[in-house]
């Protein structure tokens, strides 16, 4: 309990120190001072400070008896990940050497006490060295080659929510340090570091046009994989894998936008779309069971299939949808309205959940969308911090193997998309 209380009081603490940061930051006379106190402000220089509080805290944890002070100046030097980007974009101090000095700090900040942690026999010591030779490949390899070719080296969003991640582990093992009784999902998280500092260096190397494209592509194997596991009856599987998917779904958008895309990109975003929105969830239905299933599955594909036709061929040229506004539920929500019901409900429950979805995709009801409206609303680093939240959560579901938390927590989020794109399409 003690150890939770410093990891509440230090994150309350470095949290509000940030927030005001943030905002003094954009004051003119804050960034005056800080072009006169470069030697403590500049943005490198606050990554060597706090690699060097976490390194005095790893070694005040694990070589002395004030760990409680440990946890404080680690929880302390992981918030200020975000103050030194702050300060790059409020001042105008990017480098080059600020993009390769940023995640190099980051290593260094958590992977000693992962390391520790490791040959304490909280994580597995295998895993932890894998971590460690995909982190040394990206930083010292493979980010050479990206200068030599001419590519920026900057950390990518797969790299940033994987050290949010990689932060938050560090405390997770502190408190199961304290309490060996508590449900041990730190292997979990760990595989979720690897995986996601694996794409980190792997999308470095792809061109920023093929992005979209390629999520397109990892969303469909999503949906066809996603069938495969529901025929197998490995449901929970089945749905984690279609809520990846949407994760794909999600970014394929942005990235288009961004950076451009190819000629049958968005006929493969529209397929992908399909078949893991509408055929995946539709088979989950069918194999719940039930007199009405195979009836609910072919209503509900038709629903789905009449949503994305409207879009292509009606929404797209309106001129009085404003734009970021849906003319009706999308079908990831309609989807995941579907998933959470198979969860927790009977066959009756979940076909009438299923023709809400149905009446709500075809409806005219205007919803924001969730990327291009409601996030851009949001913080980067409340949105990293979010996507990190959401995948150590799906980390512990499995490892608890609780169905009916998932199901309710899976509703519980198309709740809140829905209540906040209600929200957006008014203000």
């Amino acid at each position: 309990m003690e150890r939770f209380l410093v990891i509440a009081f230090s994150a309350a603490l470095g949290t509000a120190f940030f927030l005001w940061f943030s905002r003094a930051v954009k004051q003119p006379s804050m960034g005056k001072y800080i072009l006169s106190h470069q030697w403590l402000l500049h943005p490198n220089a606050i990554c060597y400070w706090r690699t060097a509080l976490a390194t005095l805290g790893s070694v005040l944890y694990f070589f002395s008896p004030w760990q409680w002070l440990a946890i404080f100046i680690f929880t302390f030097a992981a918030i200020l990940d975000g103050v030194d980007g702050v300060v790059a974009r409020a001042c105008n101090l990017g480098s080059t050497w600020g993009e390769w000095l940023d995640p190099m700090c980051d290593k260094l900040t958590y992977l000693p006490p992962l390391i520790g942690f490791a040959h304490g026999g909280i994580l597995s010591v295998k895993l932890i060295w894998i971590l460690v030779a995909i982190e040394l490949v990206g930083q010292f390899f493979a980010r050479r080659v990206l200068a030599w070719m001419k590519f920026s080296v900057a950390a990518n969003n797969f790299g940033k929510i994987k050290a949010i991640i990689c932060f938050g582990l560090v405390i997770l093992c502190a408190l199961m340090d304290e309490n060996p009784g508590f449900i041990n999902i730190a292997d979990n998280v760990l595989m979720g570091c690897i995986i996601l500092s694996g794409a980190s260096v792997v999308f470095k190397f792809v061109p920023n046009r093929l992005y979209a494209d390629i999520l397109s592509g990892l969303n469909f194997c999503c949906g066809v994989t996603s069938l495969v596991l529901t025929h197998h009856h490995y449901f929970a599987w089945a749905i984690c894998i279609i809520i990846i998917g949407q994760l794909f779904d999600l970014f394929d958008g942005r990235m288009a936008l961004k950076h451009g895309g190819t000629t049958y990109g968005p006929y493969l975003d529209d397929i992908a779309d399909f078949v893991s929105f509408g055929m995946a969830p539709a088979y989950v239905i069918v194999e719940k069971g039930g007199s009405a299933a195979w009836l609910i599955a072919v209503l509900f594909i038709l629903g789905v299939g009449f949503r994305l036709v409207r879009f292509i061929l009606t929404d797209k040229k309106r001129t009085d949808l404003p734009q970021g506004i849906f003319n009706g539920l999308p079908s990831p929500a309609g989807a995941l309205i579907v998933l959470g019901a198979s969860l927790i409900s009977t066959p009756p429950i979940l076909w009438s959940m299923t023709l809400v979805s149905v009446g709500l995709m075809v409806s005219h009801i205007r919803f924001a969308h969730f990327g291009r409206v409601i996030l851009k609303k949001v913080p980067k680093q409340l949105f990293f911090m979010i996507s990190a939240s959401i995948i150590v959560t799906l980390a512990f579901i499995f490892k608890t193997k609780n169905v009916e938390m998932f199901g309710y927590l899976i509703l519980g989020t198309v709740v809140i998309y829905m209540a906040s794109g209600r929200f957006w399409v008014r203000s």
